[in-house]
């Protein structure tokens, strides 16, 4: 099903009289009532401008209370006394807690502060480290060589380590010391 251009106005149309998203798929035919509404909320129509099938209708008298009526002589009734109004002091105005910014998809995310973050240290021979990398391929990766990552795998500047792996570690002596820490380091960074 596709919405043709009859199809569309006829939808506006409906929803203008105040039908039901489920009435107009009816009346369509070959769309939901989900589809509807969607469409709706698409054209920008969410807000009802007409009367119409909405508005609630008045429940019909039985016939018994409105002969009662005629026959009973008619007499003004009373008007009701109005409610003494109290002196109300003003709402106290709400206050609403700030949001976190909203950052659009396809941004970078602003650096957030690491419970994990790796001592200057480890990070300065890491480095040195990287300078005499092998620089080797997925392909090139074998038991015996570091796997350590290096660069953004979507481009063509990423590569593996590829020096001598420490022995039972999938990574050179360098990397283990990032990738390896003593639970006690971890817990006194987080303070």
């Amino acid at each position: 099903m596709s919405w043709t251009d009859e199809r569309v106005e006829l939808l506006k149309k409906m929803w203008g009289e105040g039908q039901s998203a489920s009435q107009i798929a009816k009346e369509l035919g070959g769309v939901t009532r989900n589809a509807v509404i969607g469409k709706v909320h698409r054209l920008g129509l969410s807000n009802r401008t007409g009367g119409g099938g909405s508005a609630p209708k008045a429940e019909p008298k039985p016939k018994a209370v409105e002969e009662a009526k005629k026959s009973a002589p008619s007499k003004p009734e009373p008007a009701p006394e109005p409610e003494p109004v109290a002196a109300e002091a003003a709402p106290a105005p709400r206050t609403v807690p700030a949001r976190a910014k909203i950052i659009p998809a396809g941004q970078p995310l602003p650096p957030q502060p690491s419970a994990n973050e790796i001592s200057p240290e480890a990070i300065a021979r890491v480095n040195e480290i990287e300078k005499k990398a092998k620089k080797i391929t997925l392909m090139e990766l074998t038991e015996r060589t570091c796997k350590w990552p290096i660069g953004d795998p979507a481009t063509d500047d990423f590569w593996f380590c590829g020096l001598p792996v420490q022995a039972g570690k999938p990574y050179c002596e360098a990397h283990v010391g990032v990738a390896f820490q003593p639970m006690s380091a971890r817990r006194d960074r987080r303070r």
